[in-house]
């Protein structure tokens, strides 16, 4: 999976699409969130959020892992445009997930519009690998497609506009998945619990504050 052929034109698509929307989901709770010290972003793409985040919390550790070097490239030139204070901080990581394992700790984990890439037993395994290298407060930032829980006309549109998308990016970026997969339940298992959630565009979008829970003292 790779969105090298997406790269440059990704933004006007989702904007064509979508509007501010995908983007107020991926920054929502930033402003919530306690300063972190190192954090792991997965599939950041261009770099928009990864600006929005230096610019709340300017001068932390950041570790960007992205299948696609193009986006990795734009994201790069993004942050050192935008935030020359912060850019050499920031670690642009050239790996696709499944194969690359993190070998540090982190405190905030970010996948925006990134687990709906893989499928179901793919998402398990990659909220394993990556609630493994979570400390025990760590936080989990997650926006993400989901199918509105009512209205026949909402869930209607929603399940043929993802069913259009899917096909779209399995034949232009070679995604795995042909549906959503909620990762909720592996979130739970792995101990997170949800601290903040907001659905928007009709429900169609979600953003999501989760954090691990910090073990009862015994």
């Amino acid at each position: 999976m790779s969105f090298d052929r997406l790269a440059t034109s990704y933004r006007l698509l989702e904007t064509i699409a979508f509007g501010q929307s995908l983007q107020r989901a991926r920054i929502l709770w930033l402003e919530k969130i306690p300063r972190p010290r190192r954090v792991l972003i997965l599939g950041e793409g261009d770099g928009r959020f990864l600006c929005e985040l230096l610019r709340v919390h300017p001068k932390i550790d950041i570790d960007c892992v992205d299948a696609s070097a193009r986006m990795l490239n734009l994201a790069r030139t993004r942050a050192r445009q935008s935030h020359p204070e912060s850019w050499q901080r920031i670690q642009f990581i050239h790996a696709d997930i499944l194969k690359w394992s993190p070998l540090k700790s982190y405190d905030l984990i970010v996948t925006h519009f990134f687990l709906d890439c893989f499928p179901r037993d793919e998402v398990k395994a990659i909220v394993d690998k990556l609630a493994r290298a979570t400390t025990p407060d760590g936080v989990w930032l997650l926006a993400d497609f989901t199918i509105p829980p009512a209205g026949i006309f909402s869930r209607m549109h929603a399940k043929l506009l993802l069913r259009m998308m899917y096909l779209f990016f399995r034949c232009a970026a070679g995604i795995a998945a042909n549906g959503l997969v909620d990762p909720s339940p592996y979130l739970e298992a792995n101990n997170f619990a949800p601290m903040l959630r907001q659905s928007s565009r009709a429900a169609m979008l979600k953003s999501e504050l989760w954090q691990r829970r910090l073990p009862i003292p015994s």
